[in-house]
C-alpha cells in the first residue's frame, strides 16, 4: 500500500480555498506571540506547583487508582457521573488521535527528541491536573437550568471573584474554537483515505467528494450521541475507551516484542536527540522544546482547562479525591500511549519517510504487523475518533452556556457538527494551527487562576489526608 500518495488537503480552488488560506496565514502569524506565555505558564507554573505540592500527586499515585476503582465512593455525593466515568470521558478526549497522530506530527516536525519533552510536560501536567480538577469540585456552581457545573469559568469567577470574570469570558470564547473536533475529523478522514484508497471511478466521486462524504457521515454518527447530553456521552466513553486503549496497547506490545532488539536504541535516540542543540528544527533547541510542549498539551490537555469541566460534575464528596483521579489522565494518555506510539514509529523507520500525522503511524503499523496493522489501526482510530468527538462537543457546549445560558449553549452542537464536515476537507496545517493557537490562548487564563488558587488546594489536601490517616488509625 502506498502511504505517501499526496492527497490534496484543501477545498477546491476558488473563494473557499482563498478564504481558508487567508485564515491559515492569519493564525500562522499569530502563533509565535503565544509561545512564550504558554511556555512560562505551563512549564514554569507547572514546576512551581510540583514543588509547592511537595510532590503530593506522585506520592499518592496508588491511592488515586483506588479512588478510581470506586473504593472510596460516596453514593450520596452530588454530581452526575462517577469519578471513573469522568476520567474515561476526559481520557476519551485525549487518548485518541492526539496520541496516535499528534505524536507522529511531533516527531515529523521535531525528530525523535521531541518525545522527551512530551514526557517532561506530561509529568508536570499530572500535577497541574491535580490542582485544576480539585478546584473544579471546590468551586462548583449551577447553570441557568440549575444543573451542577464545574470548570475554569467557574473556579475563575467563584475563586478569584467577579473582577476576574473577563478571564473566564476570554477562556470560554477561545474554547468555542479550541473544542471543535477539527483535528480528529481531519485525521480520521486521512486514515480512511490512506487505508481504503477509494477509487475516483467508484460512484464517480472525486477524492474531495469522498472526503466530504466521510465528513457528513462522521457528523451524522456524532449527532446521535452528542445531542443526548453528558450522561449519554459518559456512558459511551466509559464503554469504548478502556477496551480500545487495551486493544491499542496490545497491538503496540506485539510490535515491540517482535522488534525487541530495536526498543532500547529507539529510547536512546529519543534521549540523545532531546539534547541536540544543533537540531535542524525551526527555532533550534527551543523550537524543539516548544513543539514537545504543544503536542503534549494536545495529547493530555494538562493546563488547558478541559478536563476540569468533566471532573467538575463527578459524584464526589471531596475535591482532593477528584484531583487525584484526574492526575492519572496524563500518565495514561502520554507516558503510556504516546511513548508506545513513538517507539513503534521510530523502530519501524516510518519517521524517516516523507509523511506526517496519521499517515506516518499507519505506515509504521503496516510495516511491523505483517501488512495488516494499518487495518487494525483503522478500527482503533475509528473508536478513538468517535469518543473524542463526543467529549469535545460537551466542552464547547459548556463554554457557550457560560457566555449565554444553558438553553442557547446546546446550539453549539449544531456548529460543532458543521465544523466536522469542514475539517474533513480542510488542510492539516490549518486545523493544526487553529488548535495550537486556541489551546495556547486558553492556557493563559486557566493557569493564572490555578496558580492563584493553589493555596486553597493545599489547605484542602492537608485536611483530606489528615482525615484519611485518622480513619486508618
Amino acid at each position: 500500500m502506498v502511504y505517501l500518495k499526496k492527497y490534496p488537503n484543501s477545498i477546491p480552488s476558488g473563494l473557499a480555498s482563498l478564504f481558508m488560506d487567508t485564515i491559515n496565514d492569519f493564525i500562522s502569524a499569530a502563533l509565535p506571540y503565544t509561545e512564550w506565555p504558554m511556555f512560562l505558564l505551563l512549564i514554569g507554573g507547572g514546576l512551581f506547583l510540583v514543588f509547592y505540592s511537595k510532590f503530593l500527586p506522585y506520592r499518592f499515585f496508588g491511592h488515586a487508582i483506588a479512588i478510581t476503582a470506586g473504593k472510596y465512593d460516596n453514593k450520596t455525593a452530588e454530581g452526575d457521573v462517577s469519578s471513573f466515568q469522568a476520567l474515561s470521558a476526559a481520557v476519551a478526549a485525549t487518548v485518541g488521535l492526539g496520541n496516535i497522530s499528534g505524536v507522529a506530527i511531533a516527531i515529523h516536525d521535531g525528530g525523535p527528541g521531541v518525545v522527551f519533552w512530551i514526557w517532561v510536560t506530561a509529568l508536570i501536567g499530572m500535577c497541574i491536573k491535580f490542582y485544576s480538577c480539585s478546584l473544579s469540585i471546590m468551586f462548583r456552581s449551577t447553570d441557568s437550568e440549575g444543573k451542577l457545573q464545574g470548570g475554569p469559568m467557574y473556579y475563575i469567577t467563584k475563586g478569584l471573584g467577579p473582577k476576574a470574570k473577563p478571564l473566564a469570558v476570554f477562556f470560554a470564547v477561545c474554547g468555542l474554537f479550541g473544542f471543535l473536533g477539527v483535528f480528529t475529523a481531519n485525521q480520521f478522514t486521512e486514515t480512511f483515505m490512506s487505508v481504503v484508497e477509494p477509487s475516483e471511478t467508484l460512484f464517480q466521486m472525486s477524492e474531495q467528494n469522498w472526503k466530504l462524504g466521510i465528513g457528513v457521515l462522521l457528523a451524522v454518527v456524532t449527532s446521535f450521541v452528542i445531542f443526548g447530553g453528558l450522561t449519554k456521552i459518559a456512558k459511551v466513553a466509559s464503554a469504548i475507551v478502556p477496551f480500545m486503549v487495551l486493544v491499542y496497547l496490545v497491538a503496540v506490545v506485539i510490535v515491540m516484542v517482535l522488534n525487541a532488539s530495536q526498543i532500547i536504541p529507539s529510547l536512546k535516540l529519543i534521549i540523545t536527540e532531546a539534547w541536540n542543540f544543533k537540531t535542524v528544527v525551526t527555532g533550534g533547541f527551543w523550537g524543539l522544546v516548544i513543539i514537545g510542549i504543544r503536542r503534549a498539551m494536545f495529547s493530555n490537555e494538562a493546563g488547558l482547562g478541559s478536563a476540569p469541566m468533566y471532573h467538575g460534575q463527578s459524584k464526589t464528596d471531596n475535591p482532593i479525591k477528584e484531583g487525584l483521579v484526574a492526575m492519572l489522565g496524563p500518565f495514561i494518555d502520554t507516558i503510556l500511549v504516546c511513548t508506545f506510539t513513538a517507539v513503534v514509529i521510530i523502530l519501524s523507520g516510518a519517521y524517516l519517510e516523507d509523511g506526517s500525522g496519521i499517515v506516518m503511524t499507519l505506515s509504521a503499523f503496516e510495516t511491523t504487523l505483517f501488512g495488516y496493522g494499518d487495518v487494525l489501526l483503522m478500527i482503533i482510530v475509528t473508536a478513538f475518533a468517535m469518543s473524542t468527538l463526543f467529549t469535545y462537543s460537551y466542552y464547547g457546549v459548556k463554554c457557550l452556556s457560560f457566555l449565554t445560558n444553558a438553553k442557547i449553549g446546546k446550539f453549539y452542537n449544531w456548529y460543532f457538527v458543521i465544523m466536522i464536515i469542514f475539517a474533513a476537507v480542510a488542510s492539516l496545517d490549518l486545523v493544526k494551527n487553529l488548535i495550537d493557537l486556541s489551546y495556547a490562548l486558553m492556557v493563559i487564563p486557566n493557569m493564572i487562576a490555578v496558580l492563584l488558587l493553589a493555596p486553597k488546594v493545599n489547605a484542602a489536601a492537608t485536611d483530606y489526608f489528615k482525615k484519611l490517616k485518622d480513619a486508618k488509625a
